[in-house]
């Protein structure tokens, strides 16, 4: 004889979707940086897109220009923090505090360049799966070193100045490596980041994604 479940507590589903969507957040970073790449496409939903310096559009290109970096050399790591999320009925918004560590070439000299940031990540259920279906960083502050100590980097403050404080020795990397580096992306404070909160706040209550489209 079947006995009864007891009913659920709101907290208890409230903290169950909490965990599947941190656990989402978590396996990205493992995945991505050890070049497991159906399994970090699996962590968005169908359609799904991000952003980033280099990139805008969808999961499927990221994944595969991301792959083909990695088959490059390209090194880059994903260190996460803790993580705030909102959840309003099958939709959630999450920020995740980040530590995104690259290593290049800047000018012949070996650097790696940290950059503090956020993701900001609208989710959804579907059939009772937590997927991504937008990824947007924060950028807040960054800087670049030479990995050598003996090394004097010197850098072209013109082409510095073209990027945001919270990215732009991030960019400066990128954009001397032959990438085509995004401008105005958002940092820790101004009309771009308060856009990203106010799409937030439209996709919990049920509005339409407004960014990254």
């Amino acid at each position: 004889m079947d006995v009864p479940r007891p009913p659920v507590a709101a907290d208890a589903l409230q903290l169950a979707d909490h965990l599947h969507i941190r656990a989402v957040i978590d396996n990205w970073a493992i995945w991505r940086d050890s070049a497991q790449w159906d399994r970090l496409l699996g962590t968005w939903h169908e359609g799904g897109r991000i952003v980033t310096t280099w990139f805008q559009g969808s999961a499927e290109q990221f994944v595969a220009l991301c792959r083909a970096s990695w088959e490059a050399g390209v090194v880059g790591h994903h260190v996460q923090g803790s993580a705030s999320v909102d959840v309003s009925c099958d939709r959630a918004v999450a920020q995740t505090r980040l530590l995104l560590c690259v290593r290049g070439v800047v000018h012949g000299i070996e650097c790696d360049s940290t950059c503090t940031a956020r993701f900001y990540d609208f989710f959804e259920n579907r059939a009772g799966r937590w997927g991504l279906v937008m990824r947007q960083p924060i950028y807040e502050k960054d800087r670049m070193d030479p990995v050598s100590p003996s090394d004097r980097l010197v850098l072209d403050a013109a082409l510095l100045a073209r990027y945001p404080v919270g990215y732009r020795h991030l960019a400066y990397m990128q954009a001397t490596s032959g990438l085509t580096v995004m401008e105005g992306l958002p940092g820790l404070r101004g009309p771009a980041t308060d856009s990203v909160y106010a799409a937030g706040a439209t996709w919990l209550g049920g509005g339409a994604l407004t960014i990254g489209q």
